[in-house]
């Protein structure tokens, strides 16, 4: 098939592009480019693409695709929250948008990348995609608003299909920080400390961003009729962990590394542990590879290896600062486009 790939210079993007072009895919990014020097480690060999923001896809970007894999967003709940109208502006209406103009333009299949966090706070009882939506954040919210917006589009020849990712982790070639088994991993080795600001009992569902990018590809090629017009969790649920449990598995794959719970942001409202059994009966095969125990080794054993520094660790490769920095050296204006490269300044 002939995919368009967005968000290919993003953390997950960066993983999921080598996957579906080993299954045989023409893949074709679309990317602004903001985060594409957060690497660690030897640079990732890209496919052909867009540099763009996604407000300003046209239709002829679209000519000749077949299915979209959309992951560019604007990421993470702390930045939706610094700057919620952006969030609502890139992450909903531009998303929309470019579903619209990829249905006019004959594409069939428009996989979104969502996220289990439009549950919010649902506490200990497993929730399944039919469990009543409590997005907490704009960044959630958003989210929601998408999957509204794509469901009204679908008809015969346009199927929009919701992959509702656990919180992610593991190594990417460009790296994020600021999730938060990776954020623990780092911490553990650069301080000796895993440090939780919560009290620790919040859930969280994680997935590898190995096996998000399996899913896609699963369901880029699964029957019409399996995926057209719904909603499925990517995960596994021996990943439905606390916060506490997370944080005494990176203690165990970065020996001394003591976990101390500091409690000082309070109980986090954002709790909910996930029922992923609708994705392992539509999309047979599809199994997750990868624990928060084998994920916190592979970290471990990246950062090591490719000489992690408390500097780009906190900066580089947290989406927040990275952000804030690029602003302040006038690479990106207020509204988060980056400005190109001209005679005397660098991009």
């Amino acid at each position: 098939m002939r995919v368009l790939l967005t968000g290919h210079q993003g953390y997950l993007g960066s993983v999921m592009a080598p996957v579906l072009t080993a299954r045989g895919h023409e893949v074709t990014g679309l990317d602004s480019g903001l985060f594409a020097g957060c690497v660690l480690g030897p640079a990732p060999g890209d496919p052909p693409g867009h540099p763009v923001d996604l407000r300003d896809v046209t239709a002829g970007m679209l000519a000749g695709t077949d299915a979209v894999v959309h992951l560019a967003a604007l990421s993470n709940d702390p930045l939706g929250a610094l700057a919620p109208e952006l969030t609502y502006d890139i992450n909903h209406r531009a998303a929309v948008r470019l579903a619209r103009l990829a249905r006019d333009a004959g594409v069939r299949r428009f996989l979104y990348a969502s996220t289990c966090s439009v549950y919010g706070a649902s506490g200990e009882d497993l929730v399944d995609e039919d469990a009543p939506l409590r997005p907490v954040t704009p960044y959630a919210d958003s989210k929601v608003r998408v999957e509204d917006d794509l469901l009204a589009l679908a008809d015969d020849d346009f199927s929009p299909v919701f992959l509702r990712n656990a919180t992610a982790f593991g190594f990417s070639p460009r790296l994020r920080a600021d999730i938060v088994l990776n954020n623990l991993v780092g911490h553990a080795l650069l301080s000796g400390q895993v440090k939780v600001l919560s009290d620790g009992t919040p859930w969280r569902p994680l997935v590898h961003a190995a096996d998000i990018a399996d899913a896609f590809a699963l369901a880029l090629t699964a029957p019409r009729e399996a995926v057209h017009a719904r909603a499925f969790n990517v995960g596994d649920e021996e990943n439905n962990l606390t916060v506490a449990r997370i944080a005494d598995e990176v203690a165990e794959a970065v020996p001394g590394a003591e976990v101390v719970i500091t409690g000082e942001t309070g109980a986090d409202p954002r709790s909910y542990r996930v029922d992923f059994s609708r994705i392992r009966a539509a999309l047979p095969g599809y199994r997750t590879r990868w624990t928060v125990k084998a994920g916190a080794v592979e970290l471990a054993d990246a950062y090591r290896r490719y000489g992690l520094t408390s500097d780009d660790f906190h900066h580089r490769f947290t989406r927040l600062a990275h952000l804030a920095a690029r602003r302040e050296a006038g690479t990106v204006d207020g509204a988060l486009r980056p400005r190109r490269a001209t005679a005397g300044r660098p991009a």
